[in-house]
């Protein structure tokens, strides 16, 4: 979704966009604010409007928080105004994240418990939420799944996990040869920026920055590749762990086309058979 970060963000190439047409890709700026219950809102609007001349709309990606938003809806959480955000994106630059992680701790102990810790967006907006409503986050993130105008069929794409891993690390290694590093540092006066606190951009500000590594030594760029590589894998790790509690996605491995064809074919046959 946003531009100037294609290849960290492994946005469809022009050529894959000619091939098919994309929707939401490349449409925000960096500095855009941005969240699931507004990415709730494009998509629902943009499946009516692409509804009315296809039958079948076909989404993909893996930001777990967002696909739930669309098939699932998201609880009503109030949009928090710039008083009460500012300060706490200031202190997250002045005090770092920690403070905030253990302000989270007393303020909403049932969140404290799953969210990932590490990741200063989740930290921060549930310390607005608990700020701006006098009540928990978690205590409004309890509602019941939206209903849909339009049928939903999940598939969910699995290897084996020495598979996945080697193919992460090629992943990376690719990025790299495609152009990875010449962006990282175009959008090296910009770090400071939510958007691109992102795995792939923060290993490399670090290397910038001169960072040192757990045993004190200078980083080295090859220490930082490893490191967005183990990142990667990690993600990965929460993905599976995220999407394997929704019983209704269906797994394959990527190569079992004739598996997801006949699955799909299923599906419709039972639809025209209700």
């Amino acid at each position: 979704m946003y531009a100037d970060i294609p290849i960290c963000t492994a946005a469809p190439t022009p050529a894959e966009r000619e091939r098919v047409e994309h929707y939401l890709v490349g449409n925000l700026s960096l500095d855009d604010y941005y969240s699931a219950a507004r990415y709730e809102e494009d998509t629902l609007s943009l499946a009516d409007k692409l509804f009315a001349t296809h039958d079948i709309l076909l989404v993909t990606g893996g930001s777990m928080m967002y696909i739930d938003a669309l098939c699932y809806g998201i609880d009503q959480i109030p949009t928090i105004p710039d008083d009460i955000r500012q300060p706490l994106l200031e202190r997250y630059g002045k005090e770092g994240l920690e403070p905030l992680v253990q302000e989270l701790r007393i303020l909403d102990p049932d969140y404290y418990k799953e969210v990932d810790r590490k990741n200063p967006k989740r930290v921060i907006h549930a310390l607005e939420v608990c700020y701006l409503t006098g009540h928990p986050y978690s205590d409004l993130r309890k509602g019941k799944k939206a209903e849909r105008p339009f049928r939903i069929v999940r598939i969910g794409l699995t290897r084996p996990r020495e598979e996945l891993y080697e193919r992460i690390n090629r992943r990376v290694d690719l990025m790299v040869s495609n152009g990875l590093l010449d962006e990282a540092r175009r959008m090296y006066p910009r770090r400071g920026l939510n958007s691109l606190n992102t795995v792939g951009m923060k290993e490399l500000f670090s290397w910038m920055d001169g960072a040192l590594t757990p045993d004190g030594k200078p980083m080295t760029l090859e220490f930082a590749l490893d490191k967005i590589k183990q990142n990667t894998r990690i993600y990965s790790r929460k993905q599976m762990t995220w999407f394997k509690r929704d019983r209704d996605t269906r797994w394959f491995h990527p190569d079992d086309v004739q598996g997801i064809t006949d699955y799909i074919k299923e599906i419709t046959h039972a639809d025209q058979t209700l």
